[in-house]
């Protein structure tokens, strides 16, 4: 794992990580990080909290999915319209049967070959091999699993089925309208990749665990990023 190099900073390492972990962690803007931590007694501006979580973001994700358990091998995946820099794309999303994120990936297309694409990442990204994918009835996913033999573990069309890649889009949806919409593919792919990881790690379905399970998860959640964050 990765250390991060938090040396040469005008702010103590605790003020960098807690700032980056709020803005990640919540549906916060950078001034509402900047305001909370004014209310600390930090004078420290949203454009500094900016740099800090793009400076720093991609390999905390990347310290972040190193620890994290296989994902289930039942693959839901869905694609959504996102307004990014005035112009309409596509931000391509899987999550497993249990919420947790797989990838996202903006596009501009949403046809057989970016389908394939995406596909080839997930699967060269994650430690399990899908046992089934369920999709919307976009033929693109038909096509390309076709191409890469694995469509006899393709469901297609399961509106029902596919309620978990559709329940995944509302954070991001959450985010997007707090941010004013993503200014560039480029920003948009790499918040969408440090917000999952962080997701993954502190998510929990607290209608389906005791308060005394739940304690424990978050525990496990905040050490994890306690390491994730080590200097």
């Amino acid at each position: 794992m990765t250390k991060l190099s938090l040396k040469r900073h005008r702010f103590k390492s605790d003020v960098i990580k807690r700032a980056v972990w709020l803005y990640y962690r919540f549906n916060l803007s950078l001034r509402d990080v900047e305001e909370i931590l004014a209310e600390r007694g930090i004078d420290v501006s949203y454009e500094a909290i900016r740099d800090w979580c793009r400076k720093f973001g991609l390999q905390i994700a990347r310290n972040l999915r190193r620890r994290r358990p296989a994902p289930s091998p039942r693959w839901h995946l869905d694609e959504m319209v996102s307004a990014i820099g005035g112009r309409h794309m596509y931000v391509w999303r899987a999550v497993d049967d249990e919420g947790e994120v797989l990838g996202s990936a903006v596009e501009r297309r949403r046809d057989a070959a970016t389908a394939e694409s995406f596909l080839r990442k997930l699967l060269r990204d994650q430690p399990v091999v899908p046992e089934r994918i369920v999709t919307d009835g976009l033929g693109s996913y038909k096509t390309a699993l076709d191409r890469l033999g694995l469509g006899d573990r393709h469901r297609p069309g399961r509106l029902r089925e596919n309620n978990r890649a559709e329940n995944s889009h509302l954070p991001i949806r959450k985010r997007e309208r707090q941010m004013i919409g993503y200014k560039s593919a480029a920003s948009a792919q790499r918040f969408l990749t440090v917000h999952a990881a962080v997701c993954n790690t502190f998510y929990t379905q607290r209608h389906l665990v005791s308060r005394r399970t739940l304690r424990k998860l978050r525990a496990q959640a905040h050490a994890a990023w306690t390491a994730a964050v080590a200097s």
